[in-house]
């Protein structure tokens, strides 16, 4: 009597086991599979670099490959769509910025997702100023030299990572502003335009600083402002457009890590924890520093307020300004 009641009581807690196991089937063993971070411009841009210096990093701590899966366009809402409609698994992720949250949606007719309730705001990465900076044949120099030269010519072209990225953004906001006959050029990401600029094919250019430190360090390109609320450390010489009597100017990309709506929570939670151990790694504050992003550990809740913020201040600028793709 004793064998059956105690082969029987197994066996119940075997059934139970099986059943708590079919029911939490996708999270328990998180991740068991290869991780997706979508971003939302093409290669070589900022937050392509970004994600890739993340994603070689969650592959080791999380154990399994984390590859990046460029999917550019609109402002950067094609991504960002392709997340918001993604299973909510922990398998498809975003290395979300300023542009597909907080810019890219108000630029469109039909805005194509809320950037609040549409994602799930895992973990902030750290933010980084744009740069307004001139072609070397051009003799611009200083952001002086550009808005005298502009006023003088009636037009200035500038450049930008695409139609509703950040940079294109700024242009606009400049554009009106500042008063200037600006004029965009819309090119496919940070490296063509920065073949442009360098062969002298458009004069100015307006993006984040990330990828373009090296061409000014080697004198290829001219760094005239940034448009941080400090000067960057990899450019103190460089004055902010605060200092430049532009204070409505002042503008940064964050960078952050995002996925779709109704995220488990301990998914979040083991995410976040991943990246702010990453970001205080001295090798990975380096290559942040050298990329001249500020990294900064926060939990999952400040970074999704920060995000609301973003939106509540820059989507309104966007649309008073009249910015449409």
């Amino acid at each position: 009597m004793t064998n059956f009641r105690s082969t029987r009581r197994h066996a119940l807690q075997f059934i139970a086991a099986g059943v708590a196991a079919a029911a939490f089937p996708a999270f328990a063993q998180w991740p068991d599979r290869a991780i997706k971070i979508i971003v939302t411009f093409p290669p070589g841009g900022a937050s392509d670099v970004v994600a890739r210096v993340m994603a070689e990093q969650l592959t080791k701590k999380l154990g399994q490959p984390v590859v990046v899966d460029n999917k550019p366009g609109a402002g950067g809402t094609i991504g960002g769509a392709q997340v918001v409609a993604a299973t909510p698994d922990g398998y498809t992720l975003m290395l979300s910025n300023t542009t597909p949250i907080a810019l890219g949606p108000f630029t469109l007719e039909k805005q194509p997702y809320d950037p609040v309730t549409g994602f799930t705001h895992i973990a902030y990465l750290g933010a980084a100023p744009l740069v307004i900076m001139a072609s070397k044949p051009s003799g611009i120099r200083t952001y002086a030299d550009f808005e005298a030269l502009a006023r003088k010519e009636g037009r200035m072209d500038f450049g930008s990572g695409g139609p509703g990225s950040i940079g294109h953004i700024h242009g606009e906001l400049l554009k009106q502003i500042a008063g200037l006959n600006m004029v965009h050029v819309p090119y496919r990401g940070g490296a063509p335009m920065t073949t442009d600029l360098i062969a002298n094919t458009i004069p100015i250019g307006i993006d984040v600083i990330t990828a373009y430190v090296p061409f000014f360090k080697s004198g290829q390109l001219v760094p005239l402002a940034v448009t941080g609320s400090q000067r960057s450390p990899l450019m103190p010489d460089v004055p902010t457009m605060a200092e430049l009597n532009q204070p409505r100017l002042v503008l940064e990309n964050f960078f952050g890590l995002s996925g779709p709506a109704k995220l488990p929570a301990d998914v979040v939670s083991r995410l976040n924890t991943a990246c702010n151990e990453i970001l205080v790694v001295p090798e990975i504050q380096k290559k942040l520093v050298d990329l001249g992003i500020v990294g900064k550990p926060e939990t999952a809740a400040a970074f999704s307020d920060f995000a609301k913020n973003q939106v509540n201040l820059l989507g309104p600028a966007v649309k008073g300004a009249g910015i449409k793709l």
